[in-house]
């Protein structure tokens, strides 16, 4: 009976032993599977930082819409909002933004032409239609003989004006010149006798039309609307949307590869940001997608 018991307490503990055996076994598999596992699908919790310049109530507003798509890839967009076309320029050349999203192509050129600045357009993303506003009156047939239009003193900006000016018959430029540098001189048509004032900074346009400074006020876009003026309603004449003039980012050249920048300008390009665009605005503002 003694060595019936004993082989049977012995035969409990081998079996014992082999089940513990078996789990230790098991955990280890597991844990050198789970460890493999990881190696295989590692996790990369690196984000990228990218500061684009924007104009304020326009262009920052387009930026937002694209921050939370690029945040799920890893890519913070960080929107710093500008008032004015000259230091977006100078804070890109420093390096204070990695890029800037406020200028159409031919400000762009004449900038890297002035100053010197290495640019790239990394790519195109809207036109902003510039419009014609008077306070005093609803069309410009019933601008009268002599009257005042006040318009950028941006030469960039002047060749556009003007070529609005003569699609709408109100005068007409010298034949062949390149019309997107045109300005007062080249006007060799004027029947109306406009009087082209060109001294106004191009942000201080919405003040003189709201105030009812002159008889016209030609007014970019992005200002407008930052004023809560609409210019598909509120303009008396509106450019096409077969406008050159389209708004881009800007990138430093040795930046025109950076993958960041790519897929910001890849974001703004799908349906969803474009369709935004178009009702958020109207039709005041017209996505390109080049």
């Amino acid at each position: 009976m003694k060595k019936l018991l004993s082989f049977l307490l012995l035969a409990v503990f081998v079996l014992a032993l082999a089940a513990c055996g078996t789990k230790e076994d098991d955990a280890a598999t597991n844990s050198k599977a789970t460890d493999e596992g990881t190696e295989e699908t590692p996790t990369n919790s690196e984000t990228v930082t990218l500061t684009v310049g924007a104009s304020n109530g326009l262009h920052d507003i387009i930026l937002e819409q694209a921050k939370p798509i690029l945040a799920e890839e890893g890519i913070e967009l960080v929107i710093e909002p500008y008032q004015d076309y000259v230091m977006p320029n100078q804070d890109l050349e420093s390096g204070e933004l990695d890029a800037n999203y406020f200028q159409h192509i031919p400000y762009l050129e004449t900038e890297i032409a002035q100053k010197g600045y290495d640019f790239v357009n990394a790519g195109g993303i809207h036109i902003e239609p510039i419009g014609i506003y008077s306070q005093k009156y609803k069309s410009l047939d019933e601008l009268p003989d002599g009257a005042t239009i006040i318009i950028s003193n941006s030469v960039s900006d002047q060749g556009r004006i003007l070529s609005l000016l003569e699609t709408q018959g109100l005068i007409k430029l010298k034949d062949g010149i390149d019309k997107t540098a045109a300005t007062v001189d080249d006007i060799i048509e004027n029947p109306k006798n406009l009087e082209i004032d060109a001294s106004s900074a191009p942000e201080m346009l919405v003040t003189y039309y709201e105030e009812g400074e002159g008889d016209a006020v030609v007014i970019n876009s992005n200002f407008a609307i930052d004023a809560g003026i609409n210019p598909v309603e509120d303009s008396i004449a509106i450019e096409g949307s077969e406008s050159p003039y389209v708004n881009v980012i800007a990138v430093r050249a040795e930046d025109k590869d950076n993958e960041a920048i790519k897929r910001l300008i890849e974001v703004l390009h799908t349906d969803e940001i474009q369709n935004f665009i178009l009702e958020e605005w109207g039709g005041a503002v017209v996505p390109v997608n080049e």
